[in-house]
């Protein structure tokens, strides 16, 4: 039987096939004990990198948290600041005075209404100061120099920076409407004490002065008609005691005519001066 070739080869086969099949098993096993080995390094590193990964999730949560209130807190201080800056707008535009806001180099870059008004510009806006108030005078009674202009006055506090400082001027708007009006200028500054410009508040004092010059004249009035009067009274009262002693009846008739005469007179000038009175109130009303 060793002889034949067919049993040697069936001898071989066998024997290959008992092998493969011992160094299969071998290889199972092993491979099996790994697989669990590793199934349980894989069950315990969750636990092991458990409180990692949950401090890590709550770090992640509160920066979105912490993010959603900062953007929560922007929108409310938006809001804060937009209703702030419609309540200043609303406050300057119903103010009887004007108020202008110049920047460091002197432009014009806001307005209310009345300045608007006072001026005699639809929109001063952008406008420099010397175009603004070009040809103004202060008054003499507040310049510090003479011929002193208002654009000149509010250009030197521009570049000085000084405390406030009022002034009167006498301003013509651009339709040719004669205008007095005290300005004080102020600058303005950021909370860091950084220059922004000047505000210039304007007050229109022209009905003032006016009420203030028919004040004067009436004053002078006064005087004249109590001068008036009591030339007139002592003419009267002239006429009055040569009637009493005159015995000529052409002379009675000519006193009696002077004396309704210098009455009219007298009743004329009353009648002005209390015009002048009536016209006064009118106009403080």
């Amino acid at each position: 039987m060793l002889s034949n070739p067919i049993v040697v080869r069936m001898a071989i086969v066998l024997f290959t096939t008992a092998f493969a099949f011992w160094v299969a098993t071998l290889l199972l096993r092993r491979m099996r004990r790994l697989l669990t080995e590793e199934s349980f390094s894989i069950d315990a590193a969750p636990e092991s990198e458990q409180f990692p990964m949950r401090t890590y999730n709550a770090v992640i949560q509160q920066l979105k948290q912490q993010k959603h209130e900062l953007l929560s807190l922007q929108q409310v201080e938006r809001r804060r600041a937009k209703t702030s800056e419609n309540i200043s707008a609303a406050v300057l535009s119903n103010l009887s005075s004007g108020v202008l806001f110049l920047t460091t180099n002197g432009l014009v870059r806001n307005a209310n209404t009345a300045a608007k008004t006072i001026l005699g510009f639809a929109s001063p806006i952008g406008m420099s100061v010397g175009e603004v108030f070009r040809g103004a005078k202060v008054s003499s009674s507040s310049s510090r120099g003479s011929m002193e202009t208002l654009a000149s006055v509010v250009q030197a506090s521009l570049r000085t920076q000084a405390a406030s400082r009022s002034v009167e001027a006498d301003y013509v708007t651009p339709a040719g409407e004669q205008r007095i009006f005290e300005i004080t200028i102020s600058p303005v500054y950021t909370p860091s004490r950084e220059t922004l410009g000047a505000a210039c508040l304007i007050t229109d004092k022209t009905e003032f002065a006016l009420i203030q010059r028919l004040d004067e004249l009436r004053g002078e009035m006064s005087a004249e008609m109590a001068l008036a009067l009591r030339n007139s009274v002592a003419t009267i009262s002239s006429y009055a005691q040569q009637l009493a002693v005159s015995r000529d009846p052409t002379m009675v008739r000519q006193l009696a005519v002077d004396i309704v005469s210098e009455a009219a007179d007298l009743d004329h000038t009353i009648g002005g001066f209390l015009a002048g009175g009536t016209a006064a109130k009118a106009a403080r009303a």
